[in-house]
């Protein structure tokens, strides 16, 4: 563990820097809005599109790994509504709640981060369980709260979750360099390194961004964030890994991304989502603080484990 320890510190170590500048106010939150939108329309996608377009469908489509994935994550996510049931909360609240219990930071910090520890063939399975966050699950959370709130039609709630996906530069980068990839084509030399060199930017860039966003959250009803933070960083990553072993029989190695890729802490759109709905905002960033600093240890003990 202590090798693998010492891989992740310098990734945890960006975050902290980001943390840090942002806490003493040399980087204010109007900075930290403008490299979050640089990275994630910019250099992640720049990443994200030349990785796709290196790869092919079947190359990133596992029937298997897709399959007990969605099976763990939708265990956590129903574990985590019917807790929220059980203390008397709305569907929109329970769900809120059961996408920062099941979602990663998949996007920010296991693309760099997961690509460098476990290797470049971690990219394929690392794209498809992104793919699956971003398509099936934030689907998921579009139909459960709009479709609860009056007023709202079938139609709105179609067109929200169509409008979401195509807004996603994630999807989209990831789209289009599948359907490069598709065509044949070569891709000219010059194209391939502006794409490497803005992409190169994305890993630095988004764990700082990741550690200057926590530093404006607050840790507020903390119980109700360490239940969140427990089930993301402990529940999902074993029912991931119960579902690819015993279920699923996944390859090794890709059953170990997917474990893995479980382990992130609270993905930082669930915010977003959060603030964008208007649901217990307060509830995630806590959450998202939480999981971050404990999964320095959670996310390097369970990367040990399933890559002896």
């Amino acid at each position: 563990m202590i090798d693998v320890l010492l891989k992740t510190l310098p990734f945890f170590g960006l975050i902290g820097l980001g943390y840090g500048a942002a806490r003493t106010r040399f980087f204010d939150e109007i900075a930290t809005a403008h490299l979050t939108k640089f990275v994630f329309y910019f250099a992640l996608s720049a990443m994200l599109f030349r990785f796709s377009a290196t790869l092919s469908l079947a190359e990133i489509f596992d029937a298997r790994l897709a399959a007990a994935y969605l099976w763990g994550t939708g265990f956590v996510y129903g574990v985590v509504m019917a807790v929220a049931f059980w203390r008397g909360l709305d569907t929109p609240t329970a769900a809120i709640e059961a996408q920062a219990g099941s979602i990663g930071n998949t996007g920010f910090l296991g693309v760099p981060m997961l690509a460098v520890l476990l290797g470049q063939d971690a990219i394929g399975p690392i794209i498809l369980i992104l793919s699956i966050d971003l398509i099936v699950f934030s689907s998921l959370l579009t139909i459960l709260v709009t479709g609860s709130r009056e007023g709202r039609s079938k139609a709105d709630v179609v067109r929200s979750i169509g409008l979401g996906l195509v807004k996603n530069p994630m999807i989209t980068s990831i789209s289009l360099g599948l359907c490069f990839s598709a065509s044949g084509l070569h891709m000219p030399d010059v194209i391939n390194s502006f794409l490497t060199t803005l992409g190169n930017a994305a890993t630095p860039g988004a764990l700082f961004a990741i550690g200057a966003s926590l530093a404006t959250k607050s840790a507020e009803r903390l119980q109700i964030a360490g239940w969140i933070s427990f089930a993301k960083l402990i529940l999902h990553p074993f029912f991931v890994a119960c579902a690819a072993f015993y279920f699923f029989r996944v390859d090794p190695y890709a059953a170990s991304v997917a474990i893995s890729a479980s382990a992130l802490p609270v993905a930082g759109n669930v915010f977003m989502l959060a603030q964008h709905y208007g649901i217990a905002p307060q509830r995630i960033s806590a959450a998202i603080l939480i999981s971050t600093a404990v999964s320095i240890l959670t996310v390097s003990l369970i990367i040990s484990a399933v890559t002896i």
